[in-house]
């Protein structure tokens, strides 16, 4: 066998599989992507579902794809792929845009009969040509192959071609080297219940890794190089996993039951599967009726002295609005996640955008102030749904956690954390001694101006809340003008009092730059990765991350007046910027904005600062 010479080291690599929505092409990119986090390199990945929920095989619309990066110094899954994987004529139409010039094309060319080009509407029967692609392309018979290698397996047709995603996942392991023991693992837990299913993606794995081997003179393989990791156990984990596993934890910090209650939506749905599954944890996830059951459900609960959360994306964020407004009159703990889509109405909900800001911040009736917090990457999701949590019951607020589809069902490498890493939640409990002797009262404060919570059957501490307005101190029912401006003050000053136990803006990038980049929530991977591009260009700008958006850091104000210019990039048509600009109205604001359901790439971010830099 010749000795393959045609090695690229590279410091990350970009793969994006695609294929039809049923051939299984999350799963394969999954697994994966787990595999190559287990050794320690860094992650980043990007789910594009199709936006009809089962298109007709083998048609553009119905095209799924999945993008990962890897390697060192990832935030993003990249713009355009080193590597692609293409099961079918119309997934290599839908994704050759991405591929890097030069890079490699691999074909299921079983798949690219006439009748496929037919139906993916080629004009020729030379789709590489047609499409112009300057790659290299191997044609690798998928299915035939695949086909034989389960021959004796007792599968039927349909069973054998579920598993033509296996064998290109063993093609791109041997590829980038990654070890088949686990993926083995992976695929052993997915069929635990089903051993001929696992045995027959077991022998496909290996027919594709040795498939790899024997055309290994006549391709690129890569070699990627890592850092040494930090001593832990690593995982891949996506967003909405995450922010369960945060909330899990801030239970645990509290100790405080966790209690969920949702109903389901994309893309937010797999936080309720997630709790669902961990009653061993001691969480009650309840799937209600209707996105109202939903939060008010979550409202009894904490009613009840439970650690309360509900999860949603925009249209039932709309729907929950009046159950807030109660939760804020009542002043009652309760964590809102809002895993963003394209909007308005039913909108794009398989697509990502940032549009749901100025409803988090005003959407409900009357004064109604609650804290609004938004993670910046797949494994912040569990930083920042802890911090919502903490912020919710150390100040007996609602707060609404500002995620999105693209982090929401994107993942990255993460170290698993212990809990020891994490500070305890101070719970509001009502003091002994005001028990005793009868001086607690409803509304009493404590010194951030939260109310005490009382656990459920608390003696001494029977009280009714409700949604009309409440006497500044008993809690009773008040008509009185004079009360009422009293009590909007006491939770807007409440909420403002937050900017105290939070952190300060951190800012990144050259500090001698008098052009300040500006992004919140999940933008965080693109526009990290464009500063770092531009300043190595030689054209110096500062980089700033908000992750706190209601209250802001107390230092945004100063932040923001160091800078000439603040260039804010955000997935909407500058919701954020308009939030900076009324507060600091002396900052020179300029804008980036996009709201196409796709994430940023680097590179528009990049060309667009530098014009906004030279105007």
């Amino acid at each position: 066998m010749l000795e393959n010479t045609n090695v690229k080291t590279l410091d990350k690599v970009v793969v994006r599989f695609s294929g039809d929505s049923g051939d299984g092409m999350q799963l394969a990119g999954n697994i994966f992507t787990n595999v190559s986090a287990g050794l320690g390199n860094q992650v980043s990945t990007f789910p594009d579902y199709p936006a009809e929920i089962r298109a007709p095989q083998g048609s553009l619309g119905g095209v799924s794809g999945f993008q990962v990066s890897v390697g060192t110094g990832v935030h993003t899954p990249g713009d355009n792929c080193d590597v692609l994987l293409a099961m079918n004529a119309a997934a290599l139409k839908t994704n050759c845009k991405f591929l890097k010039p030069g890079g490699v094309v691999i074909i299921d060319s079983d798949s690219f009969k006439e009748a496929d080009l037919k139906k993916a509407l080629y004009t020729t029967d030379d789709p590489i040509k047609e499409l112009g692609i300057n790659a290299q392309v191997v044609e690798v018979p998928v299915t035939t192959i695949t086909k034989a290698a389960l021959a004796d397996s007792g599968l039927d047709n349909k069973s054998m071609l579920k598993c033509r995603n296996i064998f290109a996942l063993g093609l791109v392991c041997w590829l980038f080297d990654r070890p088949l023991e686990a993926a083995l693992h992976i695929l052993k837990n997915k069929f635990a219940k089903k051993p001929a299913i696992f045995e027959a993606n077991a022998k496909v794995l290996q027919a594709g890794y040795d498939y790899g081997h024997n055309i290994h003179a006549s391709v690129n393989t890569y070699r990627i190089e890592s850092p040494e990791p930090k001593p832990g156990v690593y995982t891949d984990i996506n967003g909405n996993t995450a922010t369960a596993w945060g909330l899990i934890m801030a239970s645990e910090k509290c100790g405080r039951p966790l209690f969920l209650g949702s109903y389901p939506i994309t893309p937010a749905t797999d936080i309720l599967h997630e709790l669902a599954k961990r009653k061993d944890l001691g969480v009650k996830a309840c799937q209600m009726e209707d996105e109202i059951a939903g939060v008010c459900s979550a409202i009894g609960a904490s009613f009840a002295g439970d650690l309360a959360v509900t999860s949603t994306s925009g249209p039932g964020l709309a729907l929950k609005s009046e159950g807030i407004g109660l939760a804020v009159m009542a002043e009652l703990p309760l964590v809102v996640i809002d895993v963003q889509r394209g909007g308005p109405s039913t909108g794009l909900p398989t697509k990502t955008e940032q549009t749901d800001l100025m409803q988090a911040l005003y959407g409900r009736n009357g004064e109604s102030p609650v804290a609004v917090v938004a993670p910046a990457s797949p494994t912040d999701c569990f930083d920042m749904a802890f911090e919502a949590c903490r912020i919710a019951v150390e100040h007996t607020t609602p707060v609404i956690l500002l995620s999105d589809a693209f982090i929401g069902n994107g993942a990255s490498a993460w170290r698993i954390p212990t809990a020891d890493e994490y500070p305890a939640i101070k719970t509001p409990d009502i003091p002994v001694d005001m028990l005793a002797d009868g001086s607690w009262k409803p509304y009493k404060r404590t010194d951030n101006l939260g109310r005490y919570w009382p656990m459920s059957g608390t003696d001494g501490a029977q009280h009714r809340l409700g949604g009309l307005e409440k006497d500044v101190v008993s809690g009773a029912i008040s008509t009185d003008g004079a009360n009422h401006e009293k009590m909007v003050e006491l939770r807007r000053e409440k909420i403002a009092r937050i900017a105290n136990d939070i952190p300060a803006l951190e800012v990144m990038g050259n500090p001698d730059s008098d052009t300040l980049l500006v992004g919140w929530g999940g933008t965080y991977g693109h526009l990290r990765t464009a500063a770092e591009e531009l300043c190595r260009q030689g054209k110096p700008v500062a980089f700033a991350q908000f992750r706190y958006i209601n209250p802001l850091p107390a230092n945004t104000g100063e932040v923001l007046a160091r800078y000439k210019k603040i260039i804010v990039a955000e997935l909407n048509t500058g919701m954020f910027a308009d939030y900076l600009q009324c507060r600091y109205p002396d900052a020179h604001i300029l804008r980036i904005n996009k709201v196409q359901g796709q994430p940023f790439s680097v590179s528009e971010v990049v060309e667009r600062t530098e014009k906004l830099m030279e105007d």
